[in-house]
């Protein structure tokens, strides 16, 4: 169950081999297949790249990244490259894909990579859907990274420190780069899009979201990665930025997505992600959370904790029951909303409880019921949450028959 990750490589723009990753759901068949474009002079290691695919491959979407030339384990010389090259090494990718597995739905790319996939997407037939992570929407904003440009353009190639690593930048760079405008590609791009961006981004100005956002066609969609840098430096930050991006990916990968269940039906897989020392992987049908215990327990916080998705199923459970009695009876209930809290108390202190010694568990619900509601109707349906299944189980005896798999 856990995810398969290929390394390939294939022949980039210039003819240098570049290298790639490619991961796979954990189960299953891809029902679809995604093209990642990493920030300028990062690589396909890079958090972003990395737990965004992890995070695509979980929902099923196999995940080709690869590293640009002369970056990262791809050949080549950097300062040979500009962005068109990038562009031409990112179509390169996406017909390597075509050839061997799958051309690409979906087109992701953070910083300059999300400009780039944005500028290629024409190129990509196949993708229906382009996602951008922290993106400028002018490629010409990267110049702002080198400092001194002007011995480039003076002795015609210069090694410039990005990122406090030195890259040799050649003057054709800089001219391809200015030279290069998204211009009427972005407006009538014709795929759903989604801008994901931080505020707090020093980097990239969110300015850049904004306008990308409102150049593009609809279907179009923005998220706020906030309290995250550009990098995603944070791994909590970069998983996060992989699950929304994935759900949304969800909505426009076609009929085959709705038909992603790998798991048995009413079977529930939970697995370790081995990212943190608590993260888990939980598996229902085509539906994929995380679980996790937060920081200072030890874990990352990258996903409800187990009392937290006990209390979301009795909470759950709880308002289902009440809207199935309320609409049975035709009662005027609006919405109702249900708080639960957990803590182990005393049984001296439990008036209730049989038990006499030690601790106990106890769950709170705290139950707002919305709408004209007589005193009456209020009062049955209070009393019709105790009899939700979930909670009937936690009061049951219980039977949990385990053993170790083959």
């Amino acid at each position: 169950m856990t995810i398969q990750s290929l390394t390939l490589s294939f022949p980039g723009a210039i003819g240098a081999l570049l290298a790639a990753r490619l991961d796979l759901p954990p189960s299953a068949a891809p029902i679809a297949y995604a093209l990642f474009a990493h920030c300028f002079t990062c690589s396909k290691e890079s958090k972003a790249a990395t737990y965004v695919s992890a995070a695509l491959a979980e929902r099923g979407i196999a995940v080709l990244r690869f590293d640009f030339t002369g970056l990262g384990g791809s050949g080549g010389d950097f300062a040979s490259t500009n962005f068109s090259s990038n562009l031409e090494d990112l179509v390169s990718a996406a017909d390597y894909l075509r050839q061997h597995y799958s051309a690409p739905a979906l087109l992701v790319g953070h910083s300059l990579g999300g400009t780039a996939v944005l500028a290629a997407a024409a190129r990509v037939p196949e993708a229906v859907a382009v996602a951008t992570i922290g993106s400028p929407i002018d490629p010409a904003h990267v110049l702002q990274l080198i400092k001194d440009k002007s011995a480039i353009e003076r002795e015609g190639e210069a090694e410039v420190d990005i990122g406090e690593r030195p890259f040799r930048i050649r003057r054709q760079f800089l001219d391809d780069i200015s030279g290069s405008k998204l211009g009427d590609k972005l407006a009538h791009m014709g795929k759903a899009l989604l801008v994901m961006h931080t505020p707090r981004d020093s980097v990239v100005g969110i300015d850049n979201a904004t306008r990308i956002f409102t150049t593009a066609k609809h279907p179009k969609s923005f998220v706020s990665l906030d309290p995250a840098d550009h990098m995603l430096s944070r791994r909590e930050d970069a998983l996060y930025t992989g699950s929304i991006l994935a759900s949304w990916a969800m909505r426009y990968l076609g009929a085959t997505a709705a038909t992603a269940a790998s798991a048995v039906p009413g079977k529930v897989v939970v697995q370790e992600t081995r990212e943190g020392k608590f993260s888990q992987r939980v598996l229902v049908g085509q539906h994929v959370i995380r679980a996790d215990e937060p920081v200072a327990a030890g874990g990352l916080d990258s996903g409800l904790s187990p009392y937290d998705l006990l209390l979301a199923g009795l909470g759950a459970c709880t308002s289902m029951t009440m809207r199935m009695y309320a609409d049975l009876k035709g009662y005027p209930l609006e919405r109702a909303t249900v708080e639960l809290r957990h803590d182990k108390i005393h049984a001296a202190d439990c008036a209730e409880c049989e038990t006499r010694e030690g601790k106990v568990d106890r769950i709170e619900r705290l139950i707002r019921l919305e709408g004209p509601l007589s005193e009456e109707q209020r009062a049955k349906l209070l009393e019709i949450s105790n009899k939700c299944p979930v909670h009937r189980t936690l009061h049951a005896e219980i039977s949990i028959p385990t053993r170790l798999a083959d």
